[in-house]
């Protein structure tokens, strides 16, 4: 992966580096500032690294993929700066968020601008080779993609409100936030080669499994890895009484004195730091943590089977070490 990486990470860079100032004079400074911060230094660039690879997998050159794959980032990340609003969350990637060193308005307009920004990239800077359907059919996946995410977010805030403990749910949840710019990520890299129906298909399942396994790894995160290296608060998703994998894990394996403990946590009824070492001992004890790991793993196994339908090219290999990843991280 790491020759992909290198070569996303730089035009990344240099990408931003070109944003200049524009016909009516704007362009540095103001959004373009904003959107430099968040953008860079970059995360893991992994859904952009699906993207490439996904393409690649399906016979097309990785520098063509660039620019689609870079929207992509730019879908992700916009979609970070709007959940950190709505989380009041101050740290991102182990450094100030965008709405706590730029103010909540301004935050607000780079999100949008990174969201939209992401279409740009696909409309107007794949190269001239590839053909205007492929585009389209891309934008497309991406479109759908980001009202999937939104779908995501509304339910996850529809089962925090509810108080709701179904996992059936939780999984339709992240299936729809976090799978959707990983089945787009993929679907999109192989829509972008003109890979055939089967190999579509077959990223596709990737993906969906992976975004799974992604997700249930990421719960996992506030338990076992702390803030500085894991670039996130552990208090976050306790102080939001967002419904987590390990949580409702818990919820169905411990008795009744544990779920009475368990809703006075997300109830926000005992200080923050006392409440997440209270759910730690009983996540122990319970063996949710154990569950939600072997989950994740399952799910993991799946995305790579799912490979097998592709040829045994590197591209093939980088994605089946993607799936690897994805539940063994501490970030």
């Amino acid at each position: 992966m790491a020759p992909t990486l290198r070569l996303l990470a730089a035009e990344l860079a240099r990408r931003c580096d070109q944003d200049g100032p524009h016909a009516d004079g704007t362009g540095t400074g103001g959004v373009a500032e904003m959107e430099r911060a968040a953008l860079l230094p970059p995360g893991k660039l992994l859904r952009p690294l699906l993207f490439t690879e996904s393409a690649a997998a399906t016979g097309m050159r990785r520098a063509d993929t660039l620019a689609a794959a870079l929207g992509v980032e730019r879908l992700h990340v916009g979609s970070l700066v709007h959940d950190d609003v709505i989380d009041g969350d101050t740290q991102r990637r182990g450094r100030p968020s965008v709405v706590a060193r730029y103010g909540l308005p301004n935050a607000i307009v780079t999100g949008d601008a990174l969201l939209i920004g992401a279409f740009r990239e696909v409309a107007a800077h794949t190269p001239a080779s590839v053909p205007d359907a492929r585009r389209l059919a891309v934008v497309q996946t991406l479109a759908e993609a980001g009202v999937d995410l939104c779908r995501g977010q509304a339910m996850e805030d529809e089962l925090r409100a509810q108080g709701d403990r179904d996992v059936d749910r939780y999984l339709r949840m992240i299936s729809l936030k976090t799978g959707a710019l990983f089945r787009a990520s993929c679907l999109g890299g192989a829509q972008l080669a003109g890979a055939p129906a089967a190999a579509q298909h077959a990223l596709t399942r990737y993906a969906e499994h992976l975004g799974r396994a992604f997700q249930m790894a990421d719960d996992l995160l506030p338990h076992t890895s702390d803030t500085a290296t894991s670039g996130k608060s552990a208090l976050s998703d306790l102080r939001n009484a967002r419904p987590t994998f390990p949580v409702l894990l818990c919820w169905h394996r411990t008795n009744e004195q544990g779920r009475a403990q368990l809703s006075a946590l997300l109830a926000g009824t005992l200080p923050a730091e006392t409440a997440m070492e209270t759910l730690r001992v009983l996540l122990r004890e319970s063996g949710a943590l154990t569950q939600a790991r072997a989950a994740a793993r399952a799910e993991a196994a799946q995305a790579k089977a799912a490979l097998d339908e592709l040829p045994a090219t590197e591209a093939r290999a980088a994605l089946h070490a993607v799936a690897d990843l994805a539940v063994d991280r501490d970030r």
